[in-house]
């Protein structure tokens, strides 16, 4: 079976595409410095600790597994934090990769399919997004990430690499084998942060605005089920192996869910009632975030799976059971 090298591999959507490859009958080579993934989410191949910034470390990966391509998940992103510790981004993020395609332009890998991120955009001119929409981003995140997307652009023009970037929506729920599953510290994602208020590990979830220009008044997202982003990485691959040119891929489900229907799900789901607290919009936030994934569904024959709000947090609802029972007296 070919070796993939997956930077990242520890980490939520990571750990969700090596289950993936092992299934497509690859084997991932899981490299993460585990600083926020988990050893106990690398099941489906070997783990080698390393850092994306250590370019010894990466040699001797490169050297014992000899893989046939690269998928890279390993970044920071926490958007916040990124405001207020630019450094800390710029230089994991974009050192990083630049350290990582240097590394495989040496070992004569020529193939990678990269995480981004619907962040790179910033507040769009129209929605849906189509992936030729101007791609301004608002934080030191979503430009770290851009500037990843144009470093491997340029190691394509001259290195003759195949790529495929793939910027995410709202990457939600869980393995529906309940094998994997989102365990962040800190949590920021809607989906667990209200099943979090949901069954007592939290007090409450808080809205941030209420007088958006949306039906309800509060922002709309476009969450997209992990599996299906894992099984989009396997599609990109396959078509980059077969031929297909390079580029770059919107990944949604084209369907635009309020944080307040969100809410409602989750309590049709779990039965429980979520409290919540009603605060001011947070500085950034753009009314409506949804996807035109056409291009991915016409270049690379992918299609989600899970594409329904209530299956996707069902998966994580059924995680979130696992990790962390009910509070006493949370049952209604």
């Amino acid at each position: 079976m070919a070796n993939i090298l997956v930077t990242g591999g520890a980490g939520y959507v990571g750990s969700h595409a090596c289950k993936a490859l092992s299934k497509a009958g690859y084997t991932p080579i899981t490299y993460d410095n585990l600083c926020f993934g988990h050893e106990w989410a690398v099941k489906w191949g070997p783990l080698e600790r390393g850092d994306i910034l250590d370019r010894p470390r990466l040699d001797e990966v490169f050297k014992r597994y000899q893989p046939e391509a690269v998928m890279h998940f390993a970044a920071f992103a926490y958007v916040g934090e990124s405001v207020t510790n630019p450094g800390k981004y710029y230089r994991n993020n974009v050192i990083g990769s630049l350290t990582l395609l240097e590394a495989m332009r040496d070992h004569v890998v020529d193939t990678i399919v990269a995480s981004s991120t619907c962040a790179t955009y910033g507040v769009p001119d129209a929605v849906p997004i189509r992936e030729d929409a101007p791609q301004r981003p608002i934080n030191p995140y979503g430009a770290s990430k851009l500037m990843v997307e144009r470093m491997i652009q340029d190691f394509a023009a001259a290195h003759r690499f195949k790529f495929s970037l793939l910027r995410y929506f709202n990457a939600s729920g869980a393995d529906p084998d309940n094998q994997i599953g989102e365990d962040h510290d800190p949590e920021t994602h809607l989906i667990p942060l209200v099943l979090d208020a949901a069954s007592g590990r939290r007090p409450n979830i808080t809205v941030f605005g209420s007088d958006y220009d949306t039906p309800d008044g509060t922002c709309i997202r476009d969450y997209i089920h992990v599996t299906d982003l894992a099984s989009a990485h396997i599609c990109a691959l396959e078509a980059l192996k077969q031929g297909s040119r390079s580029g770059a891929y919107n990944l949604g489900n084209g369907l635009g869910c309020s944080v307040n229907e969100v809410i409602e799900v989750v309590q049709r789901v779990t039965g429980l009632t979520v409290p919540m607290l009603q605060g001011p919009r947070r500085a950034g936030d753009p009314a409506t975030l949804i996807t035109d994934a056409s291009k991915a569904r016409d270049e690379l024959a992918w299609r989600p799976a899970i594409p329904d709000l209530a299956s996707i947090i069902g998966t994580a609802w059924a995680w979130h059971q696992r990790q962390w029972p009910p509070a006493p007296g949370r049952l209604t």
